[in-house]
């Protein structure tokens, strides 16, 4: 096995991919801003790709924004893949989400889309691990659904995962062959009404849950099966509510 240069060290999956390669003694080079290497501009990237055999890419953008997070992402992505074809890497595994073809309404999954576009037509051979939410995330996405004592969710479902299960599942795939795109998701597919009433009762509110058909996930309409996995997804094993 080659060497593994992960993009994204620093964020919260990137340091414990970093870690779980590291501890199974492979040579690993952590890639952030903090080593000096800048996707955005490319500075850095050919010097971290040097002799690579994996580029594992866990990026996330600075800004949720519409055009700024769609400018990193195609930029970024632009960028790595260029670096990665002239690097002889054999195998390029990129982090994304579950339900990102589904959701046009929402500016982070466009930018999602067109980095899953650019590394599906640059012929490097690719594994696109597409995840659901983070149980680390909950707390957030029912905060943008309160106003006051009443939360209202939309009528939708959603598969919590926990990120360190994510990273494991990145790791594996660092040192698997190229499979395209395969999903992976938390234990069980529950309402938005039920994970907002977890979330309440860890954080000892009293909100009122309400269904709301106009209710939506930032700002794209949900359903059902929008945001949860398919038939042949990885499933992990811990609960929301274990973690």
């Amino acid at each position: 096995m080659g060497k593994i240069t992960v993009f994204g060290a620093s964020g919260q999956i990137g340091r414990q991919v970093v870690e779980l390669l590291t501890a199974e003694g492979h040579d690993v080079v952590a890639a952030s801003r903090t080593s000096g290497v800048d996707v955005l501009t490319g500075d850095g990237v050919a010097g971290a790709l040097r002799d690579a055999h994996v580029l594992v890419d866990v990026l996330n953008s600075p800004s949720y924004e519409d055009e700024p997070v769609l400018a990193f992402f195609s930029t970024a992505t632009r960028n790595l893949v260029e670096a990665a074809k002239a690097a002889g890497v054999a195998h390029y595994v990129a982090l994304s989400i579950v339900g990102v073809n589904r959701l046009p309404d929402s500016g982070y999954m466009r930018a999602k889309v067109a980095q899953e576009t650019l590394i599906e037509a640059s012929g490097l051979p690719y594994t696109i691990l597409r995840a659901t939410q983070f149980h680390e995330f909950a707390q957030a996405i029912i905060a943008t659904m309160t106003e006051g004592d009443v939360v209202r969710v939309p009528d939708a479902r959603i598969q919590p995962i926990a990120a360190a299960e994510v990273a494991e599942h990145v790791a594996r795939a660092a040192v698997g062959s190229p499979v395209g795109v395969v999903e992976l998701g938390g234990p069980d597919k529950i309402s938005f009404a039920d994970l907002a009433r977890i979330v309440s009762a860890r954080q000892g509110d009293h909100h009122t849950v309400v269904v709301d058909p106009d209710a939506t996930y930032f700002g794209a309409r949900v359903d059902a099966d929008s945001l949860v996995t398919g038939a042949g997804a990885a499933i992990a094993s811990i609960r929301l509510t274990n973690s």
